[in-house]
């Protein structure tokens, strides 16, 4: 089992949520904390409530750096409107996170290496940069000398997510667009995410 695939199952356990809801996580079997004060439960307080919202969502999106996500905040409270929709609409936008969607890997963490190692296309120009910001209208696809992995095969055949309705996905060209920024409403979250606690965290 690899480092990162250690880390993941780490954060479901101790988040006490199935954070990507997918079958194999621990969570499913024991549902409370690892350690000896795992079961041990306890009322947050305000703050651990907004410090869970915050852990919940940067470690959904495959453990973003804390200075990256903060960053991510600093941007969504510039804009115009709501602050913690901003939030979403900007993390949805980040190019693993739309190939993850376009159900072209399994997992949010197999997008982040997939991107990383050159096998994605942006406008027809290669993009290695997971965090790299997709625009409205932008085409999205997996590389010719990509598209027989088994890894892609297996996961856009998968009935484990649907594509959501933000992005357009064409399995047999391997490629698709991303539409839209979506609301939080729109985002198929297997959990509950508070983005407006996160906002707070970082309003303190």
């Amino acid at each position: 089992m690899t480092k990162r695939l250690k880390s993941k199952y780490k954060i479901n356990r101790r988040l006490g949520v199935n954070l990507w809801g997918r079958p194999k996580s621990p969570i499913n079997v024991r549902d409370y904390g690892p350690g000896e004060q795992g079961q041990r439960r306890r009322k947050p307080t305000d703050y651990g409530l907004q410090l869970m919202a915050k852990q919940k969502l940067k470690g959904y999106y495959g453990n973003i750096s804390e200075k990256q996500f903060h960053r991510y905040y600093e941007e969504a409270a510039r804009r115009r409107g709501d602050t913690s929709e901003n939030l979403i609409g900007l993390l949805e936008r980040r190019l693993d996170a739309v190939v993850y969607r376009l159900k072209f890997v399994p997992t949010v963490f197999a997008a982040r290496q997939f991107v990383n190692h050159g096998h994605v296309k942006v406008n027809g120009r290669r993009v290695n940069i997971p965090s790299y910001l997709v625009r409205d209208g932008d085409t999205i696809e997996v590389r010719d000398r990509s598209r027989e992995m088994i890894m892609v095969l297996e996961s856009v055949q998968s009935p484990e997510r649907d594509v959501p309705d933000y992005v357009t996905a064409d399995h047999d060209k391997m490629r698709g667009s991303f539409l839209r920024a979506p609301k939080l409403a729109d985002v198929p979250y297997p959990v509950q995410m508070e983005p407006h606690l996160v906002i707070e965290y970082y309003s303190r």
